[in-house]
């Protein structure tokens, strides 16, 4: 993560974040971005969550701008590794490809014209060099990594010795069979618990080695896999990762409930079509 960050504070004392800026801000712009966002969602897009903050900890963002674009990487990240998760879990990599980038887009958007507030293009403040030296912009850079990457670290830290804990005293079982009812109101059948507390808690990639298992096992069918996979595929990790977000400036609840009404949409449409699927089945036979 300070690699990535320190290599975007040299673009911008050379200029090219400026240059990416100005081509791009016309596009992310409605998405209520600046044009360097670009750079941050696409990191987020093929690595993980922790290279995009990297980039967006060294722009000049708003509250309102971090929060939409750390929806975008929450719903779109790791993508080449999560994607291949959720396909050895019952679903189509290409659709989940699909329906993830599509709700990073669109809830961009909508947030944009629902959010309170406006956009306001702040590029001047982060990629304008000219009346600073580079040990300037070194010294500012190191320091906001230093409070970024510090925050970081505590964070992860004491969660890895909760969601050990968990592990240990069997809690997370426990919390799985309680949450059942919740899942009704998602649209997940109640045997998918399990799975959806371990991909909000560990998260697609971490979590992958219980999921793979419990599916090896008979534990869920396909279909509810499926169904789960919509789910998850834009709202997981909402423990580690929507708290850092957090702590670079996002807020907490529109990060979550956006993507938690997304996902609501995605597992009802999908029930949707593979009830009307299996009603032409039996049409036909």
């Amino acid at each position: 993560m300070v690699g990535v960050s320190f290599l975007i504070m040299l673009l911008q004392y050379l200029g090219v974040i400026e240059i990416v800026s100005r081509w791009l801000t016309p596009v992310f712009s409605s998405f209520g971005l600046p044009g360097e966002a670009a750079l941050a969602y696409v990191s987020g897009y093929f690595v993980n969550c922790y290279t995009a903050m990297a980039v967006m900890s060294s722009l000049n963002l708003d509250m309102r701008a971090v929060t939409i674009l750390a929806v975008m990487v929450l719903c779109s990240h790791n993508m080449i590794v999560e994607t291949t998760v959720q396909a050895k879990t019952g679903s189509s990599a290409v659709r989940i490809v699909i329906i993830r980038t599509l709700s990073a887009f669109f809830l961009a958007f909508v947030l944009n014209k629902i959010m309170p507030g406006q956009f306001e293009n702040s590029v001047s403040d982060t990629v304008t060099s000219e009346n600073l030296t580079f040990v300037e912009m070194l010294k500012s850079w190191a320091w906001r990594t230093l409070k970024t990457v510090g925050l970081m670290v505590v964070l992860v830290y004491l969660l890895t010795v909760l969601q050990r804990v968990l592990n240990e005293y069997g809690i997370i079982e426990r919390i799985a069979d309680f949450l059942k009812p919740v899942m009704s109101f998602f649209g997940l059948p109640p045997r998918t618990a399990f799975l959806w507390l371990v991909a909000n808690t560990l998260g697609l990639a971490y979590g992958a080695a219980v999921m793979i298992d419990e599916t090896e096992h008979g534990s869920t069918t396909k279909e509810e896999n499926d169904l789960l996979n919509h789910h998850i595929g834009v709202s997981h990790s909402n423990l580690e990762d929507l708290l850092l977000f957090t702590a670079i400036g996002g807020n907490f609840l529109w990060m979550l409930l956006s993507r938690w009404v997304m996902s609501l949409l995605l597992v009802w449409e999908r029930k949707i079509e593979l009830r009307l699927h299996h009603f032409n089945r039996r049409e036909i036979k």
